[in-house]
């Protein structure tokens, strides 16, 4: 199983987790998705497309960072 580690900017708060989070689940091919709000960075499981990633991520109202 792969991961990919995304840089998200605008968290701040466990609701920003929650829908960084949701985002990322509901992309096909995701297996699993955890944020550390400390690092700033999401933790993705599965073997999605990054693009769609960072596409869901966008849409919930972040950004992804390189």
């Amino acid at each position: 199983m792969s991961r990919t580690v995304l840089k998200v900017e605008g968290m701040t708060c466990n609701h920003c987790k929650m829908a960084v989070e949701k985002a990322l689940k509901g992309v096909e091919g995701v297996t699993g998705a955890e944020v550390d709000l400390t690092k700033k960075e999401a933790v993705v499981a599965g073997a999605a497309d990054k693009a769609a990633m960072v596409k869901a991520v966008d849409q919930a109202g972040f950004k992804v960072v390189e």
